[in-house]
C-alpha cells in the first residue's frame, strides 16, 4: 500500500500548452513551475466552485508519478498550483 504525501504550493504558474475536449473546454497539457517543465497525460478531473460572484475551476492532473490540482479563475489566464501528491 502507497502513502500520497501532499505538498500545498499555492503560487501561480505558466500553463504553456492547453488540450481540448470534444466539448471544446480547454484543460492543461503542459505547465511551467519553478524552472521545471510538467506534461500531463489526459485531461484529468475537473469541477467548478462558486464562491460569491466568483467561479474557479478545480482540475487535478497527472504527469504519470505525481498529481497536480491546479485552479483556474475560468477565463483561461491565471493558473495556480495548489498541491502536489507524489507517492
Amino acid at each position: 500500500r502507497r502513502i500520497m504525501s501532499r505538498i500545498t504550493i499555492n503560487e501561480q504558474v505558466a500553463i504553456t500548452k492547453l488540450g481540448f475536449k470534444k466539448d471544446l473546454s480547454a484543460y492543461p497539457r503542459r505547465m511551467e513551475f519553478r524552472g521545471a517543465v510538467y506534461d500531463f497525460l489526459d485531461a484529468g478531473l475537473s469541477c467548478l466552485v462558486r464562491s460569491g460572484e466568483q467561479i474557479a475551476q478545480i482540475i487535478t492532473l497527472s504527469d504519470g508519478r505525481s498529481l497536480y490540482r491546479l485552479r483556474s479563475d475560468n477565463h483561461g489566464g491565471n493558473w495556480t498550483l495548489l498541491s502536489i501528491m507524489s507517492a
